[in-house]
C-alpha cells in the first residue's frame, strides 16, 4: 500500500491536471499493448497499433518492463504541454539523473548496449530514444487522442464537481475505490509498502486513459509529487462555450444546439434542463442524440448523470477552429477507440 501524507498546505496545493499527459499515456500504453487482459475490450486497439509499429516496442521494452520500476525521466511534467514540449524536457534531463535512474533499472535486468550508452550520456542513444518514442506515439496514441481527451474530460468533470461542492476533502473522497481518503492520509492500492510525505509541496492528480487497476507515482520523492490514476472515463478539458453559433442551430435544430452549448464544462441532466428551459426528459433525449453523434460523453456519477462535451462537440461549437494551447498530437484524429474499450485491470508500472 502507498500512503500519501497531507498537511494543511498540501491540501491547499492539491491540483487536478488540466490536460492529459501525452508521455504518461505513451509509456503506460506500452503495458496495455503487451498484457493479455481485456482482449475482448482492447483487442482492436492492440491489433491496429501493432500493424502500424516497426520495431519500436522491441526498443522500448527494456526501458518500460511489463511490471515494476521504469525511469522517472520518461515522464517529465512538461508532457502536460504536449508531445514536443515533453520530448524537449526529456532530452534536457541531467546526465547524472539519467545515469542513476537507468542504474536502478539495471539492477533487476540486463540492459541492451544502446541503453547502457544512454546511461553514459551518448547523444546518439538519446536520439534513438526520442525517435522510438515519437514513432510509437504516432502508432499507438495519436490516432486515438480525441477519444483519450474525451474520456479524461469526463473524469475531470466529476472530480471538479466534487471539488466545487466540498473542497479538497470531497475531491479526494471522490477518487476511485483503489484510493481511500482517511484524512490526513490518502491510502492507495500499490504493489509495495511505501509512504510519500508531501511536506507542503502539494499533489498533482492526473487521470489517465491507459493507467489501469491501480495508480502510479514517481519513484524519486524529490520530484514534484504526482499521482496517476485510472480515470473512470477520460479526456482533456473541453472549452466552456456559452453559446452555439447560429449556423449550428440551422444544422441540428435550435433546441439541440442550445443543449450542446449549455453543457459547457459539464452538467447533470437536471441542470441541463434548467439551462435550456426544457423538461428533464427532453434534455435527456437531446443529450442522447448528441451522444450517439459523438458530440457528448455521458458518465453516471452516483444517482446523477453527468454530460460533458467531446473534443468534436467543442470543435463544432467553435465552428471547427482549434482552441488555444492545442498541440499537434491533440489535433491528430483518426478512428477512435470505442467507449467500451476501457480495460478493467492492469499491472502498475512504477514502484
Amino acid at each position: 500500500m502507498l500512503r500519501v501524507h497531507f498537511t494543511g498546505l498540501d491540501l491547499a496545493r492539491l491540483r487536478l491536471a488540466g490536460d492529459p499527459d501525452v508521455l504518461w499515456e505513451t509509456v503506460l500504453s506500452l503495458h496495455r499493448l503487451r498484457d493479455k487482459q481485456g482482449e475482448s475490450i482492447f483487442g482492436d486497439w492492440r491489433s491496429e497499433t501493432r500493424a502500424r509499429l516497426n520495431g519500436e516496442t522491441r526498443l522500448l521494452a527494456p526501458l518500460v518492463p511489463p511490471r515494476g520500476y521504469f525511469p522517472d525521466f520518461l515522464t517529465p511534467p512538461e508532457g502536460l504541454l504536449g508531445l514536443e514540449s515533453g520530448m524537449e524536457a526529456l532530452r534536457a534531463t541531467p546526465a547524472d539523473r539519467v545515469h542513476d535512474e537507468l542504474g536502478r533499472l539495471s539492477t533487476v535486468r540486463t540492459l541492451p548496449a544502446w541503453i547502457r550508452s544512454l546511461a553514459e550520456g551518448d547523444s546518439r542513444a538519446f536520439g534513438k530514444l526520442i525517435g522510438a518514442l515519437h514513432a510509437y506515439h504516432q502508432a499507438a496514441i495519436a490516432p486515438y487522442w480525441a477519444h483519450i481527451q474525451a474520456q479524461i474530460e469526463a473524469d475531470r468533470a466529476v472530480r471538479g464537481r466534487a471539488l466545487l461542492d466540498g473542497g479538497a476533502d470531497a475531491l479526494l473522497s471522490s477518487l476511485p475505490p483503489t484510493m481511500r481518503w482517511q484524512a490526513p492520509v490518502l491510502e492507495v492500492d500499490y504493489p509495495v509498502d511505501r509512504d510519500l510525505h508531501l511536506n507542503g509541496r502539494g499533489l498533482v492528480l492526473l487521470p489517465s486513459f491507459f493507467c489501469r487497476r491501480t495508480p502510479v507515482t514517481l519513484q524519486n520523492t524529490e520530484l514534484t509529487p504526482v499521482l496517476v490514476y485510472p480515470a473512470r472515463t477520460m479526456s482533456e478539458t473541453a472549452p466552456v462555450v456559452p453559446e452555439a453559433p447560429r449556423s449550428l442551430g440551422k444544422l441540428v435544430g435550435h433546441t439541440r444546439s442550445a443543449v450542446l452549448g449549455s453543457i459547457g464544462g459539464g452538467c447533470t441532466t437536471s441542470e441541463l434542463a434548467r439551462r435550456v428551459g426544457v423538461s428533464a426528459a427532453s434534455a435527456s433525449q437531446h443529450a442522447g442524440v448528441l451522444r450517439e453523434a459523438g458530440l457528448v460523453l455521458t458518465l453516471r456519477h452516483g444517482s446523477a448523470v453527468m454530460h460533458t462535451l467531446t473534443p468534436l462537440g467543442a470543435a463544432l461549437l467553435r465552428g471547427g477552429h482549434r482552441g488555444p494551447g492545442r498541440n499537434r498530437a491533440q489535433s491528430s484524429i483518426s478512428q477512435p477507440i470505442p467507449q467500451s474499450s476501457i480495460p478493467d485491470r492492469s499491472t502498475p508500472a512504477t514502484m
